[in-house]
């Protein structure tokens, strides 16, 4: 699969869009990448929960997509379950990486609860404000997807779907979550965009750089990647059997 992207003018993704780096990180929150060996090894954590946020007019649909690309990488004998909720964030105004934290450290509980990692995606109304931007990962265990941007993205005549690009941002934004691309470690691959830090300039990893904002919509031929690409797999194995030095992890 090779999708062909077009446009002259490529929109770049800020660091505090990607990243939501609005303010430096507690202890206890982490950076995106954090949790990352807790999620690809079993040695703390031996199983996981995906705790889903939205808020009514902002459900996901690509949740079951995303436990299936995390059962494929991170080792959770106990298993991978979902638990989704609806919420009310009131929030009032365009969105902030702080805002996104609030709300998750207020409405969520700890990474880290016994034997369970837990990770939380949430998908409010509204947009974040960078309106380029379709998702952030904001913490060590933090997402948010912006719905209304992802239908935003959608191509001309359909292609992408709405449905497809928000596949894409879900995966892709779990993948920085695992410390995709170079968050927490220094690749033996030379896969990362020089000019997108954290990102892939492979157009066929769902960690390719336009991935998570409105250029997404320029890919017309062929479907949006969904997957990690080998050098993806590469970093994560590596990081896991403990070949790639990973740093600024969260432990107990």
């Amino acid at each position: 699969m090779r999708a062909i992207f077009i446009g002259l003018i490529m929109i770049s993704c800020s660091i505090s869009g990607c990243f939501g780096s609005d303010s430096i990180l507690a202890e206890k929150t982490g950076i995106p990448g954090g949790h990352a060996m807790n999620c690809l090894t079993s040695d703390e954590f031996t199983s996981m929960t995906l705790h889903v946020l939205y808020e009514d007019g902002s459900e996901p649909s690509a949740i079951d997509l995303l436990k299936q690309r995390l059962v494929e990488v991170c080792d959770k004998p106990d298993g991978i379950t979902i638990e989704q909720k609806q919420v009310d964030f009131e929030n009032t105004g365009p969105w902030t990486a702080d805002k996104v934290r609030e709300q998750r450290w207020d409405l969520g509980d700890d990474a880290m609860d016994g034997n369970t990692l837990n990770w939380y995606f949430l998908f409010p109304n509204g947009k974040y404000d960078d309106d380029s931007v379709l998702g952030v990962a904001v913490d060590g265990s933090t997402v948010a997807i912006f719905l209304d941007s992802v239908a935003d993205a959608e191509g001309f005549f359909g292609r992408p779907s709405a449905a497809e690009v928000e596949r894409s941002v879900t995966v892709h934004e779990a993948g920085h979550l695992l410390g995709l691309v170079n968050l927490v470690y220094t690749s033996p691959y030379d896969h990362e965009d020089p000019s997108h830090r954290g990102h892939s300039k492979n157009e066929d990893s769902v960690m390719y750089w336009a991935i998570e904002s409105t250029s997404v919509g320029n890919f017309i031929d062929g479907d949006l990647p969904t997957e990690f690409d080998d050098e993806d797999k590469g970093d994560l194995q590596g990081m896991a059997d403990g070949s790639i030095e990973v740093y600024d992890q969260i432990t107990n």
